[in-house]
């Protein structure tokens, strides 16, 4: 029991990093109808600079705030500059774009950090805590409880405050919310950056456990893919709820069943992708689209 306990913590750890990266992917997706193949190249460029605020001295909550803050402008200017020319172009060629994106997002980290993985630390401790018998890292427990802080806030944003029913908005009807007043660019703007500072928060989570190094982020983007498509890809909170259930999943399945172990866990990922896609494409909380003839 203590066992399975210590699995759950674990895989609910890696699950909000899934998720938060997943409910990145289902923002820019619910806006643009468009799956951001860039968004973990981003991440991965956030913990770098993280990383180097504080190889400059900074301390690791400053450093990480300034990330958030950058990344965040950084998204805005990849819409702006990149995405909003070719908007109205087919979805194909914004696909293409964002996979250029990745290209090149990806050879500017090497060029200017390298590729030797570099070493992380965290704000959190790896030192086990005693609960009941049961050992808890301090590192899954931090991971937890920042990614439970950043999706209610993201939450409350879009549920309590006028540029949050914006975004919805914008999202949902880009035609009639621009009869109301709404700016709808400037909407799928600020859209791109929240998902920056989502996937930003991802990077820099996931990097003290992970070594730091240009293709970090390319595995858990292909676990947020399938967290998203779990959930629902149009559904934000559906992409939260699939990241965790993925991360307990894939750690419960590699704890108890041994052919498993750390070697099919991407694979056993993909499995989730396509029978989701067979069984309800929409995802457990997306809904099906309807049409009227």
């Amino acid at each position: 029991m203590a066992n399975f306990l210590q699995q759950v913590v674990s895989g609910l750890a890696s699950g909000g990093i899934y998720g938060s990266l997943a409910l990145a992917l289902a923002l820019i997706y619910r806006s643009t109808g468009v799956l951001n193949f860039a968004q973990g190249e981003m991440a991965t460029l956030s913990a770098f600079v993280c990383w180097a605020l504080m190889d400059g001295g900074v301390a690791f909550w400053p450093a990480f705030a300034a990330t958030l803050v950058l990344s965040f402008a950084g998204g805005v200017v990849v819409e702006t500059v990149f995405v909003r020319p070719v908007e109205r172009a087919p979805t194909l060629a914004v696909v293409i774009l964002t996979i250029g994106l990745l290209i090149a997002i990806n050879g500017l980290t090497t060029w200017i950090w390298g590729g030797a993985a570099k070493q992380f630390k965290g704000p959190f401790s790896t030192a086990p805590i005693d609960v009941g018998g049961v050992r808890f890292s301090k590192q899954d427990l931090g991971v937890i409880a920042v990614s439970v802080i950043v999706i209610v806030l993201v939450g409350l944003l879009f549920s309590r405050t006028k540029l949050g029913l914006g975004l919805r908005a914008a999202a949902v009807n880009p035609e009639e919310a621009r009869l109301v007043g709404i700016r709808v660019p400037w909407m799928l703007a600020l859209g791109w950056g929240l998902a920056a500072v989502l996937g930003a928060v991802a990077g820099v989570m996931a990097a003290p456990s992970l070594f730091l190094e240009p293709n970090m982020m390319q595995t858990v983007l292909l676990y947020a893919f399938a967290a998203a498509v779990l959930g629902g890809m149009e559904s934000p909170v559906g992409a939260v709820v699939g990241g965790l259930l993925l991360g307990v999943l894939l750690n419960l399945l590699g704890t108890y069943v041994h052919w498993i172990g750390g070697q099919l866990r991407l694979a056993t990922a993909l499995a989730v992708i396509l029978g989701v896609l067979l069984v309800r494409p929409s995802g457990l909380f997306g809904r099906a689209a309807v049409q009227r003839v």
